[in-house]
């Protein structure tokens, strides 16, 4: 039923000072938050080499990246530190879900597959560019209005597969970079 209770999270301002200190972050930083990972599979992740891009174009400007995610996202969060040159710090597989909360609790902006943190981030309410693949946020959107949703659209989605049933990935390999980055710009304007 329309419309959806939007959920909220209140947070432990003396956790996230700790959390931050355990893992010797500033707590000043106010990141951009990338959450990469998403459990259903590659049709709900937006390429490494796409946030990858987008991280050094933020942190040209001057905005530190942080990657969250669980232990099974540390090896895509890898890829993308090294895919950026370094523009991006790995958390991924760091932290436990409280400390992950934590984390996106201190972003200033937070970018994210269809996923559980996504919706961590809309409880939050950060600003949240949400991307979607093979998904639709008519089923699972980000409960918040500070969520800006990008999806191509395409005639093939959703199609709700965990892998690309035309084996090519569209609906997330055309969100190009430049569109996330100026949905990001508009968020944190």
């Amino acid at each position: 039923p329309a419309p959806l209770a939007a959920p909220h999270l209140e947070i432990d301002p003396e956790s996230v000072r700790a959390t931050l200190a355990a893992l010797g972050l500033d707590a000043a930083a106010a990141p951009v938050a990338f959450c990469p990972g998403a459990e259903y599979g590659p049709a709900k992740r937006w390429p490494a080499a796409h946030f990858a891009e987008l991280a050094r174009r933020l942190a040209e400007a001057d905005f530190p990246v942080w990657l969250i995610g669980s232990a099974k996202d540390a090896p895509l969060g890898v890829e993308i530190e090294q895919l950026s040159s370094g523009a991006c710090r790995n958390l991924c597989g760091r932290t436990d879900l409280a400390q992950a909360i934590d984390l996106l609790s201190s972003a200033r902006l937070v970018v994210s597959n269809d996923s559980g943190l996504m919706h961590v981030a809309a409880a939050l309410r950060r600003p949240l560019v949400a991307l979607y693949g093979s998904s639709s946020p008519s089923y699972t959107p980000p409960l918040s209005q500070r969520a800006r949703i990008l999806n191509l659209g395409l005639e093939c989605s959703p199609c709700f597969k965990r892998e690309c049933p035309l084996g090519h990935f569209k609906c997330l390999n055309d969100l190009s970079p430049a569109m996330v980055l100026a949905a990001a710009k508009e968020a944190l304007s």
